[in-house]
């Protein structure tokens, strides 16, 4: 059975954005795209039950995208019932689900929609958040890399196996960033005594050195990804979310446990191009 993109739509601006970021992944992959849109059981009167009133949302949103894009494959899909459990069905063949930061429900305001939210925290495929405003799509200044966070001492390689094949099918440097604990000397009683300086380079370089041994097999197994090491000693984060404005997307691993950790749930927040979260 072929692999689909799946992009979660509803009436708001937010996820027209991510299903048009969808469609580009979709031909970036050769794969077809499958819009989806869920209506709640209980926001349908009785005549909307019948299959005589479809709501039009998926397939106005596919035949906009199959517009836009000429050799795109999209088909639109209509459902009732419980978003979550909808979406999350469909990621059974789905190569990824990109969905929008925000739905069209919560309040102004709201950053981080409870859909998207559970969606990215139980799928059994990588789920693409994509924020309402993305960094980089103005005149002059297109991102040029991937970004993936990786703990060296527990690499994911679920992560890290998605973010080597994106950036090689789009041919983007790959930024591998990841963030080591402080030296003693910075979270004692004197993080700026003389010995400072010296301690934060001595731990930096041991842990780059863990993040080069964490990466040799996936460069042997991706030659031509061009790859940048970056080792911070500060919380993941803020890291990741300063350096989203110059990525095209970010990749962070999600655990066993339910739910997307802290990391990427604060990343979601304040992302200013796509996250992807990525199962182990």
């Amino acid at each position: 059975m072929e692999r689909v993109v799946v992009a979660g739509v509803d009436r708001s601006a937010h996820s027209r954005l991510a299903a048009d970021w969808a469609a580009h992944e979709a031909l970036w992959r050769g794969l077809p795209l499958r819009v989806v849109h869920v209506t709640p059981l209980d926001s349908l009167d009785a005549p909307e039950l019948w299959p005589y009133r479809p709501e039009a949302v998926a397939p106005r949103v596919a035949a906009e995208l199959a517009a836009c894009h000429p050799a795109l494959r999209v088909k639109s899909l209509r459902l009732a019932g419980a978003a979550v459990r909808a979406l999350l069905f469909q990621g059974g063949d789905a190569e990824m689900i990109v969905l929008g930061v925000r739905g069209e429900g919560g309040w102004a305001g709201l950053s981080l929609g409870s859909a998207a939210l559970a969606v990215a925290g139980a799928a059994a495929c990588p789920v693409v958040l994509v924020p309402s405003g993305l960094a980089g799509t103005g005149l002059g200044h297109r991102p040029d890399k991937v970004t993936l966070a990786v703990d060296a001492r527990d690499p994911a390689d679920g992560a890290i196996g998605f973010a080597f094949d994106t950036a090689r099918r789009r041919g983007l440097r790959l930024h591998v960033l990841h963030a080591g604990p402080p030296p003693a000397a910075e979270t004692g009683p004197s993080p700026y005594s003389p010995s400072a300086p010296a301690a934060h380079a001595a731990r930096a370089e041991q842990e780059m050195a863990l993040l080069a041994e964490a990466l040799r097999p996936w460069r042997d197994k991706y030659p031509h990804v061009r790859v940048l090491e970056d080792v911070v000693l500060f919380d993941p984060a803020r890291a990741l979310v300063r350096t989203s404005g110059n990525a095209a997307l970010l990749v962070v691993g999600r655990g066993i446990g339910g739910g997307i950790g802290r990391v990427a749930y604060t990343v979601a927040r304040h992302t200013r191009c796509p996250l992807a979260v990525v199962p182990a």
